[in-house]
């Protein structure tokens, strides 16, 4: 029997189906996602929650006439699959294949780029407003889950739609998860709407007030639109004595909440909803990870799984790997607290993904999830500082960029001690342009009072994190993503020495100054510096190697004595080019006079970083052993050829 879903190549084949051809292809749907992101992982559960979502808002909205803008990009794989890309599905977040999340550039379908949460009723909102400008009469859909609505952004775009009055339908996708379980008390008080709205007393209600009207000889609209301000009223009746009608009190009308996996019921709200005039809030319910059992029963496991088998849903992992960096983080950030109780820690929603979830365990009081609201936990740390506590602020590198003017102002004006543990620094993979943390050296790193680091192995970080939290001031440390090196861990814990990096090799900074040139490598790149080093040595090319460990301060007698000895240096970073460990390294040389050393800088050029296997990537840009020794011959050739 063939597919309905091979047959649908844009959502104009979709408006054409029967309801019951609809729930074949919502199956089908599913079947197809939960096979295809088992080859190389990708986000699972929370596409599987919005299938019947997703096909009723294609059906009901001319998209992309109608403007359909979705947050963050982790539920767009249905809508991908219905806009004209099934046959390209299996590539998704493969290098060169689909991204897995919303690219204008990748479809008309795809209205507003969308990575980081809640800036789905902010664009939305621009576009309402644009298209009045412009004399259109388009509809403008946002669908903005609830872990998202915890964003500040949402809640500032909520205040601006209910002062602008303009016409936007807000999808409320509540499934009480962001990916972490949702925290705060809007999340409170949607778990209040949600329980009294599907109350017994509030059903029977309900179903009084909608019968009497229906049983009226008046058809159509007029008795839909009736039917719903006698719902409305009891709903407001039924709150307003627990916590009011939030929204309605912003200037937002507000439906719900309705099943969000009962395709009629999704059809018809929004048929009667995109009338309605002014900005409207829908409540839909759904299940993360709906139609597949293993991953309803733990949606926060499979959010993001990787690769995993789906006839068995094993994931799959070498019992042989090394632990992870965010493993390492965790297991050393709890040991320390269990030694002191002035350490602290603060996420925002990533509970599981920083780590955190160890130290949560162990130290309840001590462990703060603020929700997906990064600019306030950084200043919510800096109140902590301030009595004295040492909060270690675990935040992905990509998602630190959010709370840059808190960190600058909040943090660094008043030389407050906190830790910015960064985790996914650096090329990421598959997640893509918007997810990989390659700009925080940059804007780390030109703070005042802050000092920036970064270790070349999970044995490394397990020391730096304790430096970090025994030292003064703001502290920046990043780490990978993914597995570490394998390398021994020691026992015990001690600092580093602030601004000292490692000479590696040769033994002793004389030898090193008379080698042929030499790599500072910062971070993650040491490794590769390594190797490049030991096999040019077997051609004859003499190389130093220095872990930098530190981007500020840098280990200035360290990096002028070799320049100055080698008169050739090589600078290697997973980071941008413009602003990085390279930069910092060519403006001390500038600051001390030495512009005739010969530099050669190795990082990542002025673009965006697409998305795909992180060893594809590294070999594209040149953060490889195999490019750092062309990057050397060359240099020593140039020499030869200057001498000559």
């Amino acid at each position: 029997m063939a597919r309905i879903l091979d047959s649908i190549d844009s959502p104009e084949q979709l408006r054409t189906l029967s309801i019951p051809q609809m729930e074949q292809l919502a199956g089908e749907i599913r079947n197809e996602i939960i096979e295809k992101v088992s080859v190389r992982g990708g986000h699972l559960a929370p596409n599987l929650g919005v299938v019947e979502l997703t096909m009723a808002l294609h059906y009901i909205f001319n998209t992309p006439d109608d403007l359909l803008v979705w947050d963050i990009g982790h539920q767009a794989y249905v809508h991908k699959l219905l806009t004209g890309r099934r046959e390209r599905f299996h590539t998704i977040r493969q290098f060169g294949g689909l991204s897995g999340y919303l690219r204008r550039e990748e479809s008309p379908y795809d209205v507003f780029g969308a990575s980081h949460a809640s800036t789905s009723i902010s664009a939305a909102l621009g576009l309402a407003a644009a298209r009045d400008l412009q004399g259109k009469e388009q509809k403008v859909i946002a669908v903005i889950g609830d872990g998202a609505l915890t964003g500040g952004m949402a809640l500032e775009a909520l205040n601006n739609a209910g002062s602008l009055k303009k016409n936007l339908v807000i999808v409320l996708n509540d499934n009480e998860k962001s990916i972490s379980d949702n925290v705060g008390a809007l999340s409170h008080h949607l778990s209040q709407v949600r329980r009294v709205q599907t109350s017994p007393s509030y059903q029977r209600l309900r179903e009084m007030a909608k019968g009497s009207i229906e049983r009226l000889p008046v058809v159509g609209d007029r008795a839909r639109e009736a039917a719903g301000r006698a719902e409305t009223s009891f709903k407001q009746f039924m709150l307003h004595s627990k916590s009011g009608v939030i929204f309605e009190e912003l200037g937002i009308k507000f439906f719900g909440p309705f099943d969000g996996h009962d395709i009629p019921l999704m059809l018809d709200v929004f048929e009667n909803v995109k009338k309605i005039e002014g900005p409207v809030i829908v409540q839909v319910v759904t299940k993360k990870g709906k139609g597949w059992h293993v991953a309803e029963g733990d949606s926060t496991k499979w959010h993001g799984p990787g690769a995993y088998d789906y006839t068995t849903g094993t994931i799959k992992k070498n019992p042989n790997d090394p632990p992870t960096y965010t493993e390492v983080f965790a297991n050393t950030l709890v040991g320390i607290a269990e030694k002191d109780t002035s350490v602290v820690g603060v996420t925002a929603a990533m509970e599981e993904g920083t780590g955190l979830k160890k130290l949560h365990q162990r130290f309840p009081e001590r462990y703060f999830d603020v929700g997906i609201a990064e600019q306030h936990a950084v200043t919510f740390a800096g109140g902590m500082a301030v009595s004295g506590l040492c909060p270690v602020v675990a935040i992905y590198s990509t998602f630190m960029q959010r709370a840059f003017d808190q960190v600058v102002h909040d943090i660094c004006v008043q030389d407050l001690h906190v830790v910015f543990a960064m985790d996914r620094a650096g090329i990421v993979g598959e997640d893509g342009q918007t997810q990989h943390g390659v700009f925080d050296i940059a804007f780390m790193r030109m703070l005042p009072n802050m000092k920036v680091m970064a270790p070349k192995d999970e044995e490394e970080l397990r020391h730096m994190l304790y430096t970090a939290i025994y030292m003064d001031g703001p502290v920046s440390l990043r780490y990978p993503r993914g597995k570490a090196l394998g390398v021994p861990l020691s026992q015990d814990l001690h600092a580093l020495e602030v601004g000292k990096a490692e000479l590696l090799s040769p033994s002793t900074l004389e030898e090193a100054q008379r080698m042929d040139c030499a790599i500072l490598a910062y971070g993650s790149t040491v490794a590769q510096a390594q190797l490049a080093a030991a096999e040019l040595a077997e051609e004859g090319h003499r190389v130093a190697v220095v872990n930098a460990r530190w981007a500020k301060p840098l280990d200035e007698e360290m990096i002028i004595s070799l320049a100055q000895g080698t008169r050739h240096l090589v600078t290697i970073e997973d980071h941008a080019l413009m602003g990085g460990f390279g930069s910092a390294v060519l403006e001390l040389l500038e600051r001390e006079g030495m512009r005739d050393i010969d530099v050669r800088r190795i990082g990542l050029p002025d673009t965006f970083v697409e998305h795909g296997a992180p060893t594809i990537l590294k070999e594209l840009y040149g953060l490889s052993s195999a490019h750092l020794k062309e990057v050397i011959r060359d240099m020593l050739a140039s020499q030869q050829h200057t001498l000559a």
